[in-house]
């Protein structure tokens, strides 16, 4: 499986500088981004999906709204978190890619956002943030996400902890055990359909009914 995962990265070549910046940067200062594979699906998605809005939470250092804002050049992000440290890496890479025009990068906890702000007409919900939370933040941002809009989950296999495959390190044992229930609960909500793909760290795709 882990040879078949290295195929596919592979076969993704075409990429600028500031991506490539950025996820030495990522690697460098430990700050967990999307995995190639999986930041890709989620690029197709928004060109299939083509979302006017979307709200992300857990901007981290700003990568995974780069791609998406450019994978559509008419998509608006509206992006927070919650770490002062990222926020100001976020802003700043969010510069330098000269996306500051499509990406709004805010600084707070994202549940307290969302209830302050209370976006409108949201096409697209992208959650990766803290994985306790994931019920949390699927039922804050449910309001305000259109019917027919999409709530992606990324990191719900979480390196295998989710399934039990791998059980090393006590503390994600305990966030696999979490994600596990966010995941029944998302698939037995009556409101949304639900999928889940392999690709990446696993991404759950929840449609709006």
């Amino acid at each position: 499986m882990e040879q078949t995962k290295q195929y596919i990265q592979s076969l993704y070549k075409d990429q600028d500088e500031l991506l490539t910046e950025m996820e030495q940067y990522a690697a460098n200062q430990q700050v967990p981004i999307m995995e190639k594979d999986g930041i890709e699906f989620l690029k197709q998605i928004i060109r299939i999906h083509r979302p006017k809005k979307i709200i992300e939470i857990g901007a981290a250092i700003g990568y995974s709204a780069i791609q998406m804002a450019k994978s559509d050049s008419n998509v608006i992000i509206q992006t927070v978190e919650r770490d002062e440290k990222r926020y100001h890496d976020a802003i700043s890479f969010v510069k330098k890619a000269n996306l500051d025009h499509r990406i709004e990068v805010n600084y707070n906890d994202a549940v307290v956002w969302l209830e302050e702000t209370k976006p409108s007409s949201v096409d697209l919900v992208f959650i990766d943030a803290a994985k306790g939370e994931y019920q949390k933040y699927v039922e804050v941002v449910h309001p305000f996400l259109k019917s027919g809009g999409l709530i992606i989950v990324d990191n719900v296999l979480f390196k295998g902890y989710v399934s039990k495959a791998v059980q090393e390190n006590k503390r994600w044992v305990k966030i696999g055990e979490k994600i596990a229930t966010f995941n029944e609960w998302l698939f037995s909500h009556p409101q949304y359909e639900t999928t889940m793909i392999e690709t990446g760290d696993g991404i759950a795709i929840a449609l709006k009914k």
